[in-house]
Formats: structure tokens, C-alpha cells, sequence
């Protein structure tokens, strides 16, 4: 009850005297301002009519370089605190694509050039400890993020800008340092890397992706037919679509070791990713359950193989429950690529590997294609309310109807 007396007479008195200020220790005023009030820095604008100027800044008929480059120094010259940054690297960031610069580390060092400088460095171990202007520090981390996508490797200039904006033990500088490390490590790890820049010519597209599929020097590309246009007599235009095969002397003996008994199959269309472009194949091989045709060798003795197929890589120890040499998908023949993928282009090209390979002349060739890119299926159609008569086939019709024959 006494200390309660005490209170109430002290809180009584402070009311009688006013709000007189109290002159606080210098120690103190840095302690509060640490702790309570945000320290100076540029202010962050996220209006949109500030995100549409800076849209409607990039929005140029001239995309360039220099002209990129123009917007974001204006922009560094217009105010020194440099207010509405984070808006204008983001938006920077959105056009990188249509300027043709998402590749240059230079436009890059310039994007991370627009946050002002000494001002996100923390000042304290408090504020190092955390994520001290979290907003700038992933707006950078974006920067770097957009690097990676692309591929750009970052270089000393763009650690000097992040040291210098946000200090060394900050989020973008961390990123930076996983960058350089697993840049170098996954650089040259894929023996058949796609290249930087893909030609336009479908006929030179089509022989770097085969190429890329077959990964076999001795397999022979060969242009069966280049892409052309025909006028008849009616006035109407003929396109005549490239067509691009390769094969390999293994494939032509494993062709011509084929049961003829056995049809080979014509397959596809099968995608195939290089960076940003997709592109289609077609494969010639046989089924899983097609057997290659043996001759027995007069001399073979069941009780002296000729030959003994020993493993000498594996252990006791090795697990055997899966092994890839055992999946059987079927023996590929020969792969192609080519503008139209319908039956009379393929068969064409089945005509032209005849020259090489002259089993095919004797072989059945199926066609199990499915609907392309550009190729629209058409739609199943509902059944009427009328009866009709019981057309169902028979089960030998129902296993081929997926699949259409040419006898060569």
C-alpha cells in the first residue's frame, strides 16, 4: 500500500509541474533512434502511377542498348536520393527481354548502380543480424536471380556495387558467392551443350538437333528434300517441306539383321527442347517383342562357348534390382526431322533410306502417329438419340486401327 501512495503522490506531481522536455544523454538518443525510429533513407514510392511512368518510360519504339541505358541514367540524374528506385529496377527488369540485354552483365552493373549508395549498410550487430531494408536487399537478390535465369555470370564490378550498397554480410553479396561458385562447376558438365544463338534455317536447325539426339560420330545426316514451293497448272501453290534424316552403320546392320516377319513401326512426333525453342522428330524402330534374326554357327558347342560375357566391374555387394541395359523399348533405326509430319512426307523419306537400306523394300512399315504442334485432333463426336446398327469390329481390326499399313 505504501509503494502504491508513492505512485499516485509521484504521478500527481508530474501533472502539476507539465510536460517539461527532458534533455536525454546523447548515448540514449542514439539507443532510441536505433531502436524506435527508422534511420534516414531514400524514400520508397509504391504508387501506381509511378510504376506507369516508369512503364511508360521503357515503352519506346527504339529498343537498344543505348537507349535502355538512357532511361536508367535520366533517371540516376534526375534526383540525388534517387526516390522510386525499387520500381524502376523491377519495371528495367520486365523490359531486359524486349531491349534484347538480358544477356549483358554491363546493362546489369547498371541496374545496381541505381540504389543509392552507403545508405542499406547496416550500422550495428543488431541490424546485421537482421535483414536491415529488406525491400532493396530482395529487389537486388531479384537482380541477381535474373543473372542466373540467363546465365550471366557476374564479374568483380557487380560484388564492388553490392558491397558498397547493401555491405559484405548482406543477402545479394551471399548470392553472389553462390553464383561464382556453382557457375564454374556446372559450366562445362553437359558433354553436348546447345548453342547460344539458334539458326533460323529449319534444314541447319534440324541437322544440329539430330545431331544432338544421335551423339554418334559416324552416323551420316543426310537432306532428303529442302524446303520449296510448287505452282501447278491450276495456279495452285505446292509447299514442299524439308525433310533432314540421319543414321548410323549400327543402325543399317541392325536393320538389316530385321525378322521380316516383324513390321518396323514409324513414330512420333517426339519434342525436343533447345533453350526456348521446341522442335519435333520422327523415329524408325521396331517393337520390343521383335526378335532379330540368329544364324547358328555350325561350329558352336554348347560345352566350349566361343565367348564368355563376364562382369567384372560388379560385387556381391551391388544392387541389381534395376539395370538400364535390361529395359527394352525396341532398336531405333534411323530418326528424322521435318516440316510436315504427315504419311506421304514420311513416306518419303522411307523411300529414300531404301537406297541404303534394301530390307525395307521387304519389310511392312506401320505409321503410329499422333496429332503434331500445329495438328489439330478432331473432336469425338457424341453418339444420336437414334439407334443404329451394331458396327463393331472385329478384335484383329480393333489392335490395327491405331496404325496404318504401306507395303513397300
Amino acid at each position: 500500500m505504501r509503494s502504491l501512495r508513492l505512485l499516485i503522490a509521484a504521478h500527481k506531481l508530474g501533472a502539476g509541474l507539465g510536460h517539461t522536455p527532458a534533455v536525454e544523454p546523447r548515448g540514449v538518443q542514439f539507443l532510441r533512434a536505433v531502436h524506435t525510429s527508422s534511420p534516414p533513407g531514400p524514400p520508397v514510392n509504391t504508387s501506381s502511377t509511378t510504376v506507369a511512368r516508369f512503364e511508360d518510360a521503357f515503352a519506346k519504339d527504339q529498343r537498344d542498348k543505348a537507349s535502355f541505358v538512357q532511361v536508367l541514367d535520366l533517371f540516376c540524374g534526375r534526383d540525388v536520393r534517387r526516390r522510386g528506385h525499387i520500381e524502376l529496377i523491377e519495371a528495367a527488369l520486365r523490359w531486359m527481354p524486349h531491349f534484347g540485354v538480358e544477356k549483358d552483365v554491363e546493362v546489369y552493373n547498371k541496374l545496381l548502380d541505381v540504389f543509392p549508395k552507403e545508405v542499406f549498410i547496416p550500422q550495428n550487430f543488431i541490424q546485421s543480424m537482421f535483414l536491415h531494408y529488406p525491400r532493396q536487399q530482395e529487389c537486388a537478390v531479384r537482380v541477381l536471380d535474373q543473372m542466373e535465369y540467363y546465365g550471366v555470370t557476374p564479374n568483380k564490378h557487380t560484388l564492388f556495387l553490392l558491397v558498397q550498397t547493401f555491405g559484405k554480410l548482406s543477402h545479394p553479396v551471399k548470392k553472389y558467392q553462390r553464383l561464382l561458385y556453382w557457375f564454374p562447376r556446372f559450366k562445362h558438365t553437359n558433354p553436348y551443350p546447345a548453342p547460344l544463338h539458334l539458326i533460323a534455317d529449319p534444314v541447319a536447325l534440324s541437322k544440329v538437333c539430330l545431331e544432338r539426339i544421335a551423339a554418334d560420330r559416324d552416323a551420316q545426316l543426310t537432306v532428303y528434300q529442302l524446303p520449296s514451293s510448287e505452282v501447278r497448272d491450276d495456279g495452285t501453290v505446292l509447299e514442299h517441306a524439308h525433310l533432314v534424316g540421319i543414321q548410323s552403320p549400327d543402325q543399317m546392320c541392325l536393320l538389316a539383321d530385321h525378322d521380316p516377319e516383324h513390321p518396323v513401326i514409324v513414330e512420333g512426333p517426339f519434342p525436343l527442347w533447345l533453350r526456348k525453342t521446341c522442335v519435333y522428330y520422327y523415329v524408325l524402330r521396331a517393337e520390343p517383342t521383335a526378335k532379330i534374326k540368329e544364324e547358328l554357327d555350325p561350329e558352336r558347342c554348347f560345352y566350349y562357348p566361343l565367348q564368355l560375357s563376364l562382369d567384372l566391374e560388379r560385387d556381391l555387394g551391388d544392387d541389381l534390382s534395376f539395370d538400364v541395359d535390361e529395359v527394352e523399348e525396341g532398336p531405333v533405326y534411323a530418326m528424322c526431322m521435318t516440316g510436315s509430319g504427315d504419311e506421304k512426307t514420311l513416306g518419303k523419306w522411307i523411300q529414300c533410306l531404301q537406297e541404303t537400306n534394301p530390307v525395307l523394300g521387304q519389310l511392312p512399315v506401320l505409321f503410329r502417329l499422333t496429332s503434331g504442334p500445329q495438328e489439330v485432333s478432331p473432336p469425338v463426336q457424341e453418339e444420336s438419340e437414334s439407334p443404329k446398327e451394331d458396327t463393331r469390329p472385329s478384335e484383329e481390326e480393333e489392335e490395327t486401327r491405331p496404325y496404318r499399313r504401306m507395303e513397300q
